[in-house]
């Protein structure tokens, strides 16, 4: 029977490679599961496809309308997820590593669709506030930031096929830019499955997502500019691939996310017969155990106090027993194998030279153990490992060495200074946790280890039930960590979109500014409106939209009344006694009354096409307002976002700029309210 052969999608069409390739395995049966080649593939095709095609079409998008789309991907995805389930057997994996992997990259794109609302109604994103930059207000400034012209090439590691193309994939997609895909080969034919059913969705644009299966030498050879690169794997290949001269000498973004010697704190609290003992132990487990080791932020050190390191040894040597390993389709097993054969030779060196300056307590390489529904010898199965060393301090390879499987070892502290020192050692990692039920130990942990640690877990009963754990890095939160790490940072809810955008800072009058940014700039020049604004359907509403109302005298029986109603009764209100050394001259009136009163002049009463005012943004109270004294308001729209239709209601979101002014002309208070407004078309 003929091994099937990886394809490549490229410029709209799937293509092979030349010649048989090189033969991928079964992690679990060890027999062939397909081939993959890029000989005679033009990496040139796929830049050019990607820049031409893809990115006008992204470009052209709002953020809104490709939230949209990464909405109605993940929904799709999830419909056809048992698909990937089946093929992800053969990556070695069981039900809960593919669950991770499938469903927790699935899981990304539905975070990024949801950021959509986090960016306004536009191609390009309003950055900031306003700078002022002249003493008039007549010359100001902003940032804007917008998609890069070029295309994101992630190159991904092994271990989460499909994870590790949507995290990356999700964000660039949002920003406006297209991506090509460079799985890593043991693991690409899983990849390959899922690219081919985004791109029979027909939910992307032509040329959002290209595919590259197998080896990528000489993928890089086109970035310019306007490309972004990001490498997920070890730091050695990715300090390589981040000095080429192509991206040095065109100063081309590169995220690094390295395998880290991510570790795991006890703290001295956490003695046997605590809840903390127990989850410290389940949780190490689970990280040493899950995916068989292979997570870039894996538990690779575990940092405990040194009275309590047999207890540790003793807990975790009784948890590995009860891990059962071998086929992951048979029930009951709980881990299944490395990637394949040649990652177990890789694992196997990389024990043998831990074992040279550490104790192994658990587990064995000649101890072949039982495999559950498979043959032992045949698949790449490993038992979980454990090493003590016993002076972490004065020993190098702990720090140094990563068994990319079931491996850590146990590192002793006298102090919590002790355990700091040790966690840097590793020079730089993705991720750190501490388990301890005292919130001063864990501050005195993260404080003291954040500079070396890119994420921290502080791990206890109060937030057991609910925690992600240890391992799993979250869309809404940055992913990397320095150092070994890599020095990257990805994800992280905005801030990783921002990795795609190009941020340019503009300068002009608050008119001009009004019109680039589309968000109403203040000291802007007004649109007269024959009709009040609330009268307006969505559509119909223009950015500087303005009615200026009436003005209203503020009385002193005005500030009484308004105490009495809101049970606000603060001195400078209500007791003209109390004023002397405050900045009062006399009684105040409250904020919230001059905003409430605000509200009484620029809403129109009748019903129209708001649907309601639910919310208040950037309010502020910029000068006092005495009894009377006159105000009056200026309400101008200052920014609009569409809105998905829902309830069978067509509408959208309009910010309008609420401006406070007194007899002088001076602001005496300023904030945004959010309208949601009806649009004329319900069909």
């Amino acid at each position: 029977m003929a091994i099937p052969k990886i394809k490549h999608y490229i410029a709209g069409q799937w293509m092979e490679g030349a010649g048989d390739g090189e033969v991928l395995h079964h992690a679990i049966t060890g027999d062939p599961v397909a081939s993959h080649t890029i000989e005679g593939i033009d990496f040139k095709d796929a830049y050019d496809h990607a820049r031409n095609v893809g990115n006008p079409a992204l470009r052209k998008m709002t953020f809104q309308e490709r939230g949209l789309m990464l909405k109605a991907l993940a929904f799709h995805l999830m419909d056809e997820k048992e698909k990937f389930y089946e093929v992800s057997k053969a990556t070695g994996a069981t039900r809960l590593d593919s669950w991770i992997d499938i469903e927790g990259g699935i899981g990304n794109v539905f975070s990024n669709a949801s950021l959509r609302r986090q960016f306004p109604d536009l191609p390009y994103h309003v950055d900031g506030q306003t700078v002022p930059l002249s003493k008039e207000g007549s010359f100001v400034g902003h940032h804007i930031m917008v998609p890069k012209e070029g295309v994101a090439v992630h190159i991904n590691a092994f271990n989460f096929p499909i994870w590790g193309m949507l995290e990356k994939a999700a964000v660039n997609w949002l920003a406006g830019m297209p991506c090509i895909i460079k799985p890593a080969e043991q693991t690409c034919y899983l990849t390959e499955v899922m690219v081919k059913n985004i791109i029979d969705s027909g939910i992307l644009p032509e040329g959002a997502l290209q595919l590259v299966a197998g080896y990528g030498n000489g993928i890089l050879d086109h970035v310019d500019m306007n490309d972004v690169v990001t490498f997920t794997g070890s730091f050695e290949t990715g300090k390589k691939l981040k000095t080429l001269p192509q991206i040095v000498e065109n100063s081309v973004p590169f995220n690094l996310e390295a395998d880290s010697l991510n570790c795991a704190v006890l703290g001295e609290d956490a003695v046997p017969g605590t809840p903390e003992f127990d989850l410290f132990i389940k949780e190490v487990r689970k990280e040493i155990t899950v995916k068989c080791g292979q997570k870039c932020t894996a538990v690779r050190r575990i940092i405990v106090p040194e009275k309590l390191v047999e207890d540790v040894q003793i807990a975790l040597g009784k948890a590995f027993e009860k891990t059962t390993i071998g086929d992951p389709s048979v029930e009951g097993v709980r881990m299944g194998a490395l990637a394949g054969r040649e990652q177990l030779d890789e694992v196997t060196k990389r024990v043998a030279e831990l074992a040279k300056t550490s104790d192994l307590v658990y587990g064995s390489l000649d101890n072949k153990g039982e495999a559950m529904g498979a043959d032992w010898n045949k698949g790449a199965f490993i038992s979980p490992m454990l090493f003590v060393n016993q002076n972490p301090l004065n020993t190098e390879e702990v720090h140094n060495i990563e068994a990319f499987g079931p491996i850590s070892t146990i590192l002793p502290y006298k102090n919590m200074d002790e355990a700091i020192a040790i966690s840097k050692k590793g020079k730089g990692s993705l991720c750190s946790s501490i388990t301890t039920a005292n919130d001063k130990i864990a501050r005195e942990y993260v404080v003291g280890a954040a500079t070396h640690h890119g994420r921290i877990l502080v791990l206890n009963e109060a937030c057991a039930k609910e925690s992600t754990g240890h391992g799993s890095p979250m869309p809404q939160l940055v992913h990397g960590g320095p150092g070994r790490a890599g020095g990257g940072e990805e994800m992280g809810g905005k801030r990783g979109v921002m990795h795609y955008l190009q941020r340019t800072a503009i300068q002009g009058s608050p008119t001009t500014l009004t019109e680039i940014t589309q968000q109403y700039q203040y000291g802007g020049e007004y649109k007269d409106t024959e009709k009040h604004p609330f009268s307006k359907h969505f559509e119909d509403l223009e950015i500087g939209d303005t009615v200026i109302t009436a003005k209203r005298t503020i009385t002193e029986g005005d500030i009484v009344t308004f105490a009495n109603v809101s049970w606000d009764h603060f001195y400078a209100h209500t007791d003209v006694t109390s004023l002397e050394g405050t900045t009062f001259e006399g009684r105040v009136a409250h904020g919230y009354f001059i905003l409430s009163a605000a509200a009484g002049l620029f809403v129109q009463a009748k019903k129209g096409p708001v649907l309601l005012n639910y919310g208040l943004e950037e309010c502020r109270f910029t000068k006092p307002v005495y009894p009377g004294m006159t105000i009056g308001v200026r309400c101008t729209v200052k920014e609009k976002v569409d809105q998905e239709k829902k309830d069978d209601i067509a509408k959208g979101i309009v910010k309008f700029l609420v401006d406070v002014y007194d007899e002088t002309g001076e602001t005496v208070a300023i904030a945004t309210i959010l309208t949601m407004i009806k649009k004329r078309d319900q069909g």
